[in-house]
C-alpha cells in the first residue's frame, strides 16, 4: 500500500505542479482574476494534499487498513474539489458550462476533512 500511496502522491504533486504553472502562464491571457484565484486554490490543495499522502504513505503509527481508506478518501476528494475547481474556473477555454458539477466541490472538500479527521482519530488512538 505505501507504494501505491506515495507512487499517487508523486503524480498528484507532479500534475499540481504542471497545472500550477499552466495557470501562471497560459491561462494568464484567458481567464479573469478571481477564476486564476480559484484555479491556484484548487492548485494549492492538490499540491497540500499529495504531501499529505507522501506523509500516509510513510507513517508508522496507522494501520494498513487506515492508510486505505484515507488514501480513498483523499483521491476521491481531490478529484471532486480540485477536479470540479478546475472546470468551473476554465470554462471561458473550454466553453463547456460545468456549472452543475459545482455541487461536487464542497463533497470534495467534506472528504478531505474527513480523511484528516480519519488520520488523526488513528494517530491519537495508536499504541505505538
Amino acid at each position: 500500500m505505501e507504494r501505491k500511496i506515495t507512487s499517487i502522491a508523486a503524480l498528484m504533486g507532479l500534475t499540481a505542479i504542471v497545472f500550477g504553472a499552466f495557470g501562471a502562464h497560459a491561462l494568464k491571457k484567458y481567464l479573469s482574476l478571481e477564476q486564476l484565484t480559484s484555479f491556484e486554490t484548487g492548485v494549492k490543495y492538490q499540491m497540500y494534499h499529495a504531501l499529505f499522502l507522501l506523509f500516509l504513505g510513510m507513517n508508522v503509527l496507522v494501520s494498513e487498513k487506515t492508510k486505505k481508506i484515507v488514501f480513498q478518501f483523499v483521491v476521491c476528494g481531490m478529484i471532486f474539489f480540485s477536479g470540479s475547481i478546475y472546470l468551473l474556473t476554465t470554462k471561458a477555454i473550454s466553453g463547456i458550462d460545468f456549472t452543475m458539477i459545482g455541487i461536487v466541490t464542497p463533497i470534495g472538500g467534506a472528504l478531505l476533512i474527513a480523511a484528516w479527521s480519519i488520520l488523526f482519530w488513528n494517530i491519537w488512538k495508536s499504541k505505538r
